[in-house]
Order: C-alpha cells, then sequence, then structure tokens
C-alpha cells in the first residue's frame, strides 16, 4: 500500500513537469525561469489553457474575454453580503463560485470559456468581500487593466506601483499550476465523474483550503515576524529545531534540491527594489535556516520553498496575512482548470481500492 497514494501515477499529463531531484519544473515544456523573466500572467495562462504561447491577435482576445468576465453577478453579491463575517476568505470563495454553478450554462464537458470565466471572477469576489468587511464601498474591475493589476486595483482602490504589480505577477505565474498535488488530483476526481467544472473547482477550493496544503505563506509570515522581535535568528531556529519543530518556508515533498519557484522569487524581488530591511531579514533567515538544517538533519537536503520568498513579496506589496491562500487560489484556477479540461479530453472515473483493516463479524 502506498500511503495518500504517494508515488503512484494516476494520469497522462501535457500541462506541467516536476523534476525535484533536479529542482525543474515545467509548463507546457517551458521551464518556470523562462516564463517569469518574458511573460505575463495571460500568456502563461494560454500557454497551459492552449498549449501553445498566443500571438498579438490571441492574447488581445483572451485579455477581452477575462475583462469582461470580472464583473460579478447580483445574486453572487447578495450571496456574499449574507455571509457572517466571521466566515474566512477561503470559505467565502468556495461558496461563492458553488452559487456561480448555479447558472444553466456549466455543464458536462467543460469548456475554456468556462475557464476563463471562474479564473477572472476568483480576484473580485476576494477583493469584494475584504472591502464589504472594511465597510468601504466595493471598487468595480476596470477592464483597461491586466488580470494581476486589476486585482491590486480592486483590493485598495487606487493603480497599483508597477514594482508592485510584477512581483505580484510573478508570483501568481509561478504558482499556477504544480503537477498532480492534493487540489488538482481533487478537481480531476471530481469532473472524472462528469460533473461540471464549477464543482470540481469547488472540490480543488475545499482541499486547498486545508492548511497542509494552501496555507504555508502564513507561517512563514510568522516565523520571520518571530525572529524580527527577538533580534536573534540563529538563537530561535536553533531553539524550534532541536525542539522538533517544522520551519515553514523550507522543505518541499516533491523538490530535493532548491525550489525553482523560490528562486525566481528572490531574483525578482532583487530586481524590484534592491535590499529593504525585511528583505535583509528573510535572507538571512534564508542563509541561517539551511546551515543549522544541514547541521541538525544531515542528508535532508531542505532548502527555502515557494512560500519562503512568497511571504516576502506579501510584505513587501502590503497584502495582509489572511489573503495569502486565497491569492494563491486565484492563480492556482488556471492550473485547475487546465487540469479538468485535460480530464474530459479522455475520461476514465478514478475508482481506487482501500485496504480494510476492520473486523467481520
Amino acid at each position: 500500500m502506498n500511503k495518500g497514494l504517494k508515488g503512484i501515477v494516476a494520469a497522462d499529463t501535457a500541462i506541467s513537469h516536476i523534476d525535484g531531484e533536479n529542482g525543474q519544473l515545467v509548463y507546457r515544456g517551458y521551464e518556470i525561469r523562462s516564463l517569469t523573466q518574458r511573460c505575463t500572467f495571460e500568456e502563461t495562462a494560454y500557454l497551459l489553457w492552449y498549449g501553445e504561447f498566443p500571438n498579438a491577435e490571441q492574447l488581445g482576445i483572451l485579455k477581452d474575454r477575462m475583462s469582461n468576465e470580472r464583473v460579478l453577478q447580483e445574486n453572487i453579491r447578495q450571496i456574499i453580503d449574507l455571509l457572517p463575517p466571521s466566515m474566512d476568505m477561503m470559505s467565502v470563495i468556495r461558496t461563492a463560485i458553488s452559487a456561480e454553478g448555479g447558472n444553466s450554462d456549466y455543464s458536462w464537458k467543460p469548456t475554456l470559456p468556462q475557464a476563463i470565466r471562474l479564473t477572472s471572477l476568483v480576484p473580485t469576489i476576494i477583493a469584494y468581500r475584504k472591502r464589504k468587511l472594511e465597510g468601504k464601498t466595493s471598487v468595480p474591475p476596470r477592464m483597461d487593466l491586466d488580470h494581476v493589476e486589476n486585482y491590486l486595483y480592486m483590493l485598495d482602490g487606487h493603480l497599483p506601483l508597477a514594482a508592485h504589480v510584477e512581483a505580484l505577477e510573478t508570483y501568481m505565474i509561478l504558482t499556477l499550476e504544480h503537477g498532480m498535488n492534493a487540489s488538482t488530483f481533487s478537481a480531476r476526481v471530481t469532473a472524472s465523474t462528469e460533473s461540471d467544472i464549477v464543482s470540481a473547482v469547488t472540490s480543488a477550493i475545499g482541499t486547498m483550503k486545508g492548511p497542509l496544503h494552501g496555507g504555508a505563506p502564513s507561517g512563514v509570515i510568522d516565523l520571520l515576524n518571530e525572529i524580527a522581535s527577538v533580534g536573534d535568528p540563529e538563537g530561535v531556529l536553533r531553539d524550534k529545531l532541536t525542539r522538533g519543530e517544522k520551519l515553514m518556508g523550507f522543505g518541499h515533498r516533491v523538490y530535493k534540491t532548491h525550489d525553482p519557484r523560490a528562486i525566481s522569487l528572490k531574483t525578482k524581488l532583487l530586481e524590484l527594489g534592491g535590499k529593504d530591511e525585511w528583505l535583509d531579514l528573510a535572507m538571512k533567515v534564508e542563509e541561517t535556516a539551511v546551515k543549522l538544517l544541514a547541521e541538525i538533519k544531515p542528508g535532508r537536503s531542505l532548502y527555502t520553498n515557494v512560500e519562503f520568498y512568497a511571504a516576502a513579496i506579501m510584505k513587501a506589496i502590503n497584502m495582509e496575512a489572511e489573503l495569502f491562500t486565497p491569492t494563491f487560489t486565484a492563480s492556482r484556477m488556471v492550473g485547475w482548470t487546465a487540469h479538468i479540461l485535460e480530464q474530459a479530453k479522455n475520461n476514465a472515473i478514478y475508482r481506487p481500492q482501500s485496504n480494510y483493516i476492520g473486523e467481520i463479524k
């Protein structure tokens, strides 16, 4: 038995490839570092959905479609308004997207226009809910802004700095897709029953909500804040490791060397602003933690993962910790829908076996 299906191949895919031993992540044949250096969010989303890069006309059409699909229907706004203030943002996204599925336009088989619609909606849901809780007027989406810039605009009500857009866009490109992870698997399982695309992504959102999957950047912020308050990186980290605590932002189930996404984020941070106090702290913690992990856990090859520098990105653009996983969800919607579409092309229902360990009386 392979507990948790670890190591079990569940599907053929042309969407992405992860080489954990060599620290490589590939989208449709292209290494992730090359994509973050030359592509926008929309170009990379097009690549994942269509399997090729768009020409200028195709990119323009995609941007227009995404812009036109950003507006929340009145019934979804009313549902969000009725949700209790104590409800967390991931549950709000799950509920709002599920309500979108009440539209008869969603049925088997899933389509690209449906994928574009769902991807376009999530930032608007997040921004609408955030401003509602703050007692502020909602900011309607602007059709002339690209996906990431519009997201930041709706959150704060003013045009974001170009550097902030570039930083967040890099993060969102890096988190668009990551193979057969837990949420992607749950999306494909639901789609394999010939359920609709909304049901499939709702399954994925529920999976992403779990702290073992989508909550790590918040833990990194807590770690960095603790170290900043104490002022002794080595002392805090050594104490945690000797007590057997997990260092948030270090190590990955797949990557046995440097996480290529963390490298790209670190490079982008250095490009955009030079060193500031927060980045200095993050880099010092990385250097110290890697050294201590090699000392205390030799042979484990534990390095920073994408969540570590994602936390630094979020801090740099002043994004609240409660928006980390929702923002991750906003980007991963592209990967989920790409997998749902791929599943539908050559569908077979998932039906693994279980090993009964109870009694027969």
